[in-house]
């Protein structure tokens, strides 16, 4: 930002009253784009600075709604639709690659799995796709 820049940011879009020491301006509080002496500035400007306003406003509320946020987890499992979280260096895997169906399975729908298969005897599946794992 230019010194002129930093200037302009500084003075009342109304009146133009410079911001300093004795005059403390305020924020439009939709937009953040211009700044006020006072609320019958800000009054008074409305309708020339209504249109630019809506329009950054809105720019401003779609940034919040859709910032993606730091990638914080592999994935959901595709069974109970849980996040699967990003091992750190002392956690241990949380999850396993299936190869039949390429599906990231969380360890406790994997676990669920083997329990009802252990419980009726049942070869060992995918707990997604339900293709015979081969045995290892």
């Amino acid at each position: 930002m230019s010194a002129t820049e930093a200037a302009a940011n500084e003075i009342c879009a109304s009146c133009g009253i410079a911001g300093d020491g004795d005059t403390k301006l305020s924020n439009c509080t939709a937009c953040y784009l211009v700044k006020y002496c006072g609320v019958e500035c800000q009054r008074k400007h409305r309708p020339q600075h209504k249109h630019a306003c809506k329009k950054r406003a809105a720019e401003l509320k779609d940034e919040i709604l859709f910032k993606q946020p730091e990638s914080t987890h592999l994935g959901d499992c595709p069974i109970c639709m849980l996040p699967i979280p990003v091992p750190t260096s002392q956690e241990t895997v949380k999850s396993s690659i299936y190869q039949c169906c390429s599906k990231i399975i969380c360890n406790g729908c994997a676990h669920a799995n083997e329990l009802r298969e252990d419980e009726a005897r049942l070869p060992r599946k995918c707990p997604f796709c339900r293709t015979l794992l081969p045995k290892t």
